[in-house]
């Protein structure tokens, strides 16, 4: 892994595809621990975690993450997710921030060295190419340990640095007796349809 001290780093997280993520490697992300780990190993700048809310639910399972999160470091960007029926009869719950995550990876590019990208979705091959083309440095991270693999092939072969999520199991993992004391880990929300694009 290859951080310096000096660089501005900024971690954008696509929350959704992150907990996907955990979920299939079978472990929690201590969000605390995350935070620390790249405050010491670069000058973190923002760290910022995406997400769909079901708006008219009167309790959302993510609503305590997100309230942790706002509180302890995170920007916390969320918009409404859209319920709908399939073809089968299904109800299913679409929420994709993939233009809210691009939009402010690009705003704030040029007062970064380093991107950090918390996400497998081969959608943003050509965001990480447009950072990539300003002079920045793209790390991201999923994992390619689980069958089959959570990245898209072409925004692995795209980034500067692709760190396996699984390596970071024991920096950022949460420690199961731990489980009440730390942030709440967002409920399972396998319904999204946009989770996992790649």
């Amino acid at each position: 892994m290859h951080f310096y001290q000096d660089e501005r780093v900024a971690l954008f997280i696509d929350g959704s595809n992150l907990y996907a993520t955990a979920k299939t490697l079978g472990f929690d992300i201590d969000y605390k621990r995350l935070l620390g780990f790249f405050r010491k190993r670069s000058r973190l700048i923002r760290a910022i975690y995406y997400t769909a809310l079901l708006e008219d639910a009167e309790y959302s399972p993510i609503k305590p993450l997100i309230d942790w999160l706002d509180y302890n470091g995170y920007r916390v960007v969320t918009k409404p997710a859209k319920e709908f029926t399939d073809a089968m009869g299904r109800r299913k719950v679409k929420g994709n921030m993939d233009i809210e995550l691009a939009v402010d990876v690009m705003q704030l590019a040029d007062q970064l060295d380093h991107i950090v990208l918390f996400s497998g979705d081969g959608d943003f091959r050509s965001l990480v190419a447009a950072v990539q083309a300003k002079g920045r440095r793209v790390t991201v991270i999923s994992t390619l340990t689980t069958r089959p693999a959570m990245i898209a092939d072409d925004l692995r072969r795209q980034t500067d640095q692709f760190i396996d999520l699984n390596d970071l199991r024991d920096e950022i993992g949460r420690d199961p007796s731990e489980r009440r004391e730390r942030a709440p880990a967002p409920a399972p929300r396998e319904s999204f349809e946009d989770f996992a694009d790649i």
